[in-house]
Formats: structure tokens, C-alpha cells, sequence
């Protein structure tokens, strides 16, 4: 049996960018569980498990436009501090929920300046390509 768009499966992973670092791992944790071709995960991570057999492994390396897109300069803006709510006092890497027109979503800070700071809302993994050490444990 193969897995196949439809199929719930259970899979364990490692993720590395282009320098080996690791980013992600289901290893030491319950294996990743999702439907194929359900848009769950990126959509390279799908493809690469489809057709896999419970038992196999597998390394594949997904380009960006694959996993999360390509980087966009638009998604990277400064605001005034004096914006921010009282509260908040921003360090860079630190993760700020903000709301526009209804819809909330998730920046980090990338820069902090006396004045202002530089917020980014590409993912975090944006622009990067992706390898992907994979073992398909089970098909539902």
C-alpha cells in the first residue's frame, strides 16, 4: 500500500536548511500526522510522501516556492513606537500579533530603532529551500 491523496498518515521527519542546521524534527515526539493532498503541510512535504510505502525513507529537498514562498521586501515595514501600545517594549526576534482590517497575523521584529521599529511578515522560513529526511511510519 502506498500513500495516496486522501490517506491519513503518520510520518517522522527532520527538517535542514541549505547549511545542515536543523529547523525541525518529529524525532524524540509522536510522528507528524496529516491527509495527503488536504493542504495541511507545504506542499513539497506532501508530493515528497506520496507514493511512499509505511517502512520507507526518503531525503528531499523542497525550493522555497515549494515550501513557504520566496521572501517579499512589502511584507517588511517600520512603524513608529509610538504606535505600539505602552506595554510592549520590543526586543528584535520577538513575535507581535497584529490585527488589520479584521484579520490578525503573526511579525517578528527584525530591527529596533529609538524611534521606530521594523516588523517582518514573511514566514519565518520564507525564501529558503528545505531538506526533509523522512520515514512514513503508518497509513490510515
Amino acid at each position: 500500500m502506498t500513500a495516496k491523496s486522501g490517506d491519513t498518515v503518520r510520518v517522522h521527519y527532520t527538517g535542514k536548511l541549505e547549511d545542515g542546521s536543523v529547523f525541525d524534527s518529529s524525532h524524540g515526539r509522536d510522528p507528524l500526522e496529516f491527509t495527503v493532498g488536504s493542504g495541511q503541510v507545504i506542499a513539497g512535504f506532501d508530493q515528497a510522501v506520496a507514493g511512499m510505502k509505511p517502512g520507507d525513507e526518503r531525503e528531499v529537498t523542497i525550493p522555497a516556492e515549494n515550501a513557504y514562498g520566496d521572501r517579499k521586501d512589502e511584507l517588511v515595514i517600520v512603524v513608529e513606537r509610538s504606535q505600539l501600545p505602552p506595554d510592549i517594549d520590543p526586543d528584535v526576534g520577538q513575535q507581535l500579533h497584529l490585527k488589520q482590517d479584521g484579520q490578525a497575523f503573526v511579525v517578528m521584529v527584525a530591527a529596533v530603532q529609538p524611534e521606530s521599529i521594523t516588523l517582518d511578515a514573511n514566514h519565518p522560513l520564507a525564501g529558503e529551500a528545505l531538506t526533509f529526511e523522512l520515514k512514513l511510519v503508518e497509513i490510515d
